[in-house]
């Protein structure tokens, strides 16, 4: 399983959103005595004036994820990105993210394991060829463990959460979208404070895909915010 820290984010983000907050709405400014404003943070949020928290970012260091789950992160373009090079990284010995579909099935994750052996044989085969490591690569699998470095601004953050952590979205990047929800609230719980899939603010948008567990859902969330 992935891991995920916040390894640095902006000092104070809830002051300096409120500072970003009253020049656009405050007549008179005295950024020396300000203060967070929590009710005016949520106004303008839910009046959907996002620009504010562009201001503030959170930079995490995610470990353990697959190169399936980082295909799906990097889709995220409003952010910077400092991932593990299988270029220049020797990947003879990768760890693997395995499923729980895939694990909980002993056959299943056998042949699992095997191919994955097999795999990393044929790499160390190819790079003592002298085949170069950026060439070896193409042989490994979506399963191979990576580590990326993600900065994001809070209005991305939250446009992320709001996709990823929707129950229609693959388990692993969603359980990392949570962790990332859960350790951002603990820095700026006013900002995140609706974040979460967006029928946690109001209707489904999955149409016919919903999962149709909206209730169990909101309460879920509702429960963490307690």
């Amino acid at each position: 399983m992935s891991e995920v820290k916040l390894i640095s984010f902006s000092p104070e983000p809830e002051t300096l959103v409120t500072k970003a907050a009253d020049i656009c709405y405050e007549k008179q400014l005295d950024f020396e005595a300000a203060a967070p404003k929590p009710k005016l943070i949520n106004m303008i949020v839910k009046m959907g004036h996002l620009s504010i928290l562009e201001h503030v970012s959170f930079t995490f260091l995610i470990t353990g994820l697959s190169r399936a789950a980082s295909h799906q992160l990097v889709r995220h373009r409003i952010a910077s990105y400092s991932q593990r090079s299988q270029r220049y990284v020797d990947e003879a010995n990768f760890e693997y993210v395995m499923p729980e579909s895939i694990s909980k099935n002993p056959a299943a994750a056998d042949k699992f394991k095997n191919l994955l052996a097999q795999i990393a044989e044929l790499y160390k085969e190819f790079v003592s060829s002298d085949i170069p490591k950026e060439d070896a690569r193409y042989i490994l699998p979506n399963a191979a463990a990576t580590s990326i470095i993600v900065t994001m601004n809070a209005r991305e953050l939250i446009h992320f959460i709001t996709l990823r952590s929707c129950l229609r979205a693959q388990w692993e990047i969603r359980q990392i979208a949570e962790k990332m929800l859960e350790l951002a609230q603990n820095k700026a719980g006013t900002i995140f404070d609706n974040a979460g899939p967006v029928c946690v603010r109001g209707p489904c948008t999955e149409g016919k895909f919903t999962c149709g567990k909206i209730e169990q859902v909101r309460n879920r969330y509702m429960n963490k915010k307690e």
